[in-house]
């Protein structure tokens, strides 16, 4: 008997991942637990350490390209309900670190706290958006965050704040494996004129991004003061496809995947970008999804 055998009613074996990403592709979870409580992720990753086995932590899905044939380890996804909590108070917000970004902002702005109206139609959960300093041209995430309570992969806990806090475009100093929670503080305004702000927002996002295709949100990082997804387009690659993947017409930054799409497909994908902007730009493209 393993340490993870104690935990064998969270938990499937060989569990297709595909349907748990926003790009509906890539293979199973050798071993996939869904802890309920915070005492049950933590003997878990206590147990996963101890049998010295790889592990993920499974988040929105939204920023993840699983390869075809998996991923041999251990996936664990955050279920239970206190882990999506959000309590405000005057001009904090603690908040679950799976609970949906959607959520969290649709509360603030409601509450009449303004910032994260900005990061409207980012797709994922806070946890995510926090490690991944999630934002775009209106402002990111990191600056609202005030403390963030952590959990390593062998299963010890503690709270990152003050100088142990660090974020900079699309990164953080949170290296840990999961974020149980987080403390932000915002400004107090008007709430009508919030989600004014935010209509506009949403509005500009729906006319240039593919909402209405199963994509993963950006692809690819912005170079220092260029756009990768100008890059893309100007080097003609719009409407280009590799098997079922193919590079948004919308937004260039954006690869949609069609029906019997693989996660190969998506890969050739991003490595024809990269050469063909590379070629035409001279310049670089750091990918911005997580390839498992």
């Amino acid at each position: 008997m393993t340490g993870l055998d104690q935990f064998s009613e969270i938990t499937k074996y060989d569990e297709p991942l595909a349907p748990y990403t926003w790009l509906k592709v890539g293979g199973p979870a050798q071993i996939f637990i869904e802890p309920r409580t915070e005492a049950e992720l933590e003997g878990v990753l206590r147990a996963v350490s101890d049998e010295g086995l790889p592990v993920r932590l499974l988040g929105g899905g939204s920023n993840v390209l699983v390869r075809d044939d998996g991923f041999a380890g251990v996936v664990i996804k955050l279920s239970g309900e206190e882990f999506s909590e959000i309590t405000i108070e005057g001009n904090r917000v603690r908040v679950g670190g799976a609970a949906p970004l959607s959520h969290v902002i649709s509360s603030v702005v409601g509450d009449g706290l303004a910032g994260l109206e900005n990061l409207v139609g980012i797709p994922g959960t806070i946890g995510g958006a926090i490690k991944g300093n999630a934002g775009g041209r209106h402002g990111e995430i990191g600056q609202f965050v005030k403390s963030v309570d952590v959990i390593t992969a062998n299963g010890e806990r503690f709270t990152r704040s003050g100088d142990e806090l660090s974020f900079d475009y699309r990164t953080s100093s949170i290296n840990e494996l999961v974020v149980i929670s987080a403390e932000l503080e915002m400004p107090q305004e008007d709430p009508d004129e919030i989600t004014k702000r935010m209509r506009q927002i949403w509005i500009m996002k729906k006319s240039s991004q593919p909402f209405s295709f199963q994509s993963a949100g950006c692809i690819f990082k912005n170079p220092r003061g260029l756009s990768a997804g100008a890059l893309i387009e100007q080097a003609g690659l719009k409407g280009t496809r590799v098997g079922n993947a193919e590079v948004s017409d919308r937004h260039a930054n954006f690869i949609v995947t069609h029906q019997n799409a693989t996660a190969n497909d998506v890969l050739q994908l991003i490595e024809l970008i990269k050469s063909r902007v590379h070629e035409v730009h001279g310049v670089e493209l750091a990918t911005e999804i997580q390839i498992w």
